[in-house]
């Protein structure tokens, strides 16, 4: 076996560090004690529930924590990073680029397209459930607050999606100790119940499982869908490596995390042996009765830095989506001045509130809610499986017979939590699935609409060397002050160009053609950053290249011109953007229903002003019509 060439250096692994881990990596998968075991045993607790049908299940969720989190993510996939970042976009962008058809890349962008809808079909879920089956702990301290659940978890969830404009960076000081009093508190409550009853302990052999799935066959397929919860949030591991690196978010898993889940989940089957009435709330019966209050205060925290690290997530998954041209240039505010990944998108910020609360109102109970949760991180894991069968045989040269023989028996499993999820479709499994294939049509169209329309401006625009030829003779008149012309075709004259010398017969002194590429890696370093050539004299091309983590700033980077010796003062500068009307061809390529909504879509598009951050009255917009 190879590690990827591309690795990004390790890091030193510190306590700061690691409690970063604890506070952003885990905070999903950290909260499923709260739901996961007794969604999944209510499916047998109709006539009571035995022994062997708690330690079969038991078994299961522990089984499915080694291998889909430990084996799977730990071990495998982590080591699939695009130069040390991770998620499902990176390893699509890694899996492109050695794809060797073109038919083959269409796959690999629609699994990533997929897997990134689902993300955020289960970024509106996990606030919701989180902090609803946090709330629910007040009826079981009291049942007085049992009304107060459903308007607690609502102002919750409304004040903290109000902040997020404030950025993560005064709130992530506590939220690294928090979680690690988070995890010891799960392992002290497991490891109180676990001393009286030993047995449970037997839950580790797998025959348990094995036995459970033999007796209950189908019924044993359908709980599937529910022990899946315990491994809700696994693709946080991945999706967050680039902020700390491969060696803390495996450290913290291995020796801190995955110690304190299993703990607590043995602890609720030993207590549920004892008592097998427990299971109406067995995480919040494992404490004593006057420690109950206090810890609903604390797995309210948890769920709230639980919510918040995927409402962050869904914030870069946003933006990668915008730079990997999968949806509309969205507002992108940096809340850090020090850190670029800390950014805020009010466009998804206040979408997720919508969903989140809707689902709150609808649901009302975590119990409703896990019906619809599981679809949603399952399909992710459905995703990653496959993108990582094909990094790791095609990018790291693995054998055949290896990458079988590891990611096939995974595959297989995370089919059978998606297929016993799909079950539950009638339930409120149709909600991420709803969710997921609205973004899915959106995205696919935008990405359909900007091909048709590179394609078109191709035809129809004169290429640049053909204008450089003729500029000599065409005795235009050329004025002073600096042009920038923004252009996605490198090669072709701007329509916004010839559109000015037809009305304004004048050519600046010195003209920029501008062209922002985005590139299939997380970021690009200042030595790739800028790209200058001269074309005639006083015009030159400059090509900018970012990364899909990365927010373009083109007055910044132009700049930096005058280090590769081309004149640039920005008070001289005018910016000449072409606004496109979108038309239907004569003969459309696209269904009259994706026109309109392609349409609808770029017009609500953030202007290229605020996405490019150029000054607004430094700008010339001139319009073009594009029949696509």
């Amino acid at each position: 076996m190879t590690a990827p060439s591309h690795a990004a250096p390790s890091r030193a692994v510190s306590l700061p560090l690691l409690l970063g881990v604890l506070g952003v990596v885990y905070g999903d998968i950290g909260t499923s004690p709260l739901y996961a075991l007794r969604a999944a045993l209510l499916h047998f607790s109709a006539d009571g529930i035995e022994r062997w049908e708690i330690l079969g299940i038991l078994s299961l969720i522990i089984w499915s924590l080694i291998l889909t989190v430990t084996v799977k993510y730990v071990l495998f996939v982590l080591r699939a990073d695009n130069k040390g970042e991770g998620g499902i976009l990176a390893l699509m962008a890694l899996a492109q680029r050695i794809a060797r058809s073109e038919r083959s890349r269409t796959v690999v962008m629609m699994l990533g397209i997929v897997g990134a809808c689902l993300f955020f079909g289960d970024g509106v879920i996990t606030p919701a459930i989180s902090v609803l089956s946090a709330m629910e702990g007040l009826k079981v301290a009291s049942p007085v607050f049992e009304p107060l659940i459903i308007p607690g978890s609502v102002l919750i969830l409304v004040a903290l999606f109000l902040v997020q404009f404030r950025g993560t960076g005064s709130m992530g000081a506590i939220f690294g100790p928090v979680m690690a009093v988070w995890f010891g508190t799960l392992g002290l409550l497991g490891l109180a119940e676990l001393v009286k009853e030993p047995e449970v302990l037997t839950a580790f052999s797998p025959h348990h499982a094995i036995a459970f799935c033999v007796h209950y066959r189908l019924a044993a397929f359908i709980a599937f869908g529910s022990v899946v919860l315990a491994v809700t949030g696994a693709e946080a591991l991945y999706a967050d490596m680039g902020h700390f690196g491969r060696r803390p978010i495996q450290i913290a898993w291995t020796f801190y995390v995955l110690p304190a889940l299993a703990l607590n989940y043995l602890g609720q089957g030993a207590l549920l042996l004892s008592d097998p009435a427990a299971l109406e709330n067995p995480f919040f019966l494992l404490a004593p009765e006057f420690l109950r209050l206090p810890l609903v205060v604390l797995a309210t925290v948890a769920t709230v830095i639980a919510s918040q690290s995927m409402i962050s997530g869904a914030f870069s998954i946003g933006r990668q989506c915008v730079q990997l041209g999968f949806l509309p240039r969205l507002s992108v505010r940096h809340t850090s001045e020090t850190e670029e990944g800390q950014i805020y998108l009010p466009q998804i910020n206040f979408a997720l509130l919508a969903g989140v609360l809707v689902l709150v109102l609808s649901f009302h109970t975590s119990d409703n809610l896990a019906a619809a949760y599981g679809i949603a991180v399952t399909g992710t894991f459905v995703c990653t499986s496959s993108l990582a069968l094909l990094v790791f045989r095609r990018q790291f040269g693995w054998p055949a017979p290896l990458v079988g023989l590891v990611f096939i028996p995974l595959l297989l499993l995370d089919l059978s939590f998606f297929l016993s999820n799909v079950l539950k479709i009638p339930e409120g499994g149709w909600v991420p699935l709803v969710l997921g294939a609205a973004l899915f049509v959106l995205m696919h169209t935008w990405k359909r609409g900007r091909d048709l329309l590179f394609s078109r401006f191709r035809q129809d625009s004169l290429p640049l060397k053909s204008f450089l030829a003729r500029l000599p003779q065409s005795r235009t008149i050329r004025v002073p002050g600096i042009a920038v012309f923004m252009t996605g075709q490198a090669d072709y004259v701007p329509g916004a160009l010839l559109h000015n010398l037809k009305h304004n017969k004048v050519l600046h002194e010195r003209v920029l053609f501008v062209t922002v590429l985005n590139e299939d890696v997380p970021q690009v370093g200042p030595d790739r950053r800028r790209e200058a050539s001269e074309l005639a004299p006083g015009i030159h091309r400059v090509i900018l290249r970012y990364g899909f983590q990365e927010s373009p700033n083109i007055p910044r980077e132009l700049e930096g011109l005058r280090e590769d010796g081309v004149a640039f003062e920005a008070m001289q500068a005018s910016y000449f953007l072409g606004r496109e009307t979108l038309v239907a061809a004569v003969v459309p390529k696209m269904s009259h229903w994706r026109q309109w909504l392609f349409t609808l879509m770029a017009r609500n598009a953030v202007p290229a002003t605020e996405f490019f951050r150029i000054p607004s009255d430094r700008v010339v917009e001139l319009g073009v019509r594009v029949a696509i």
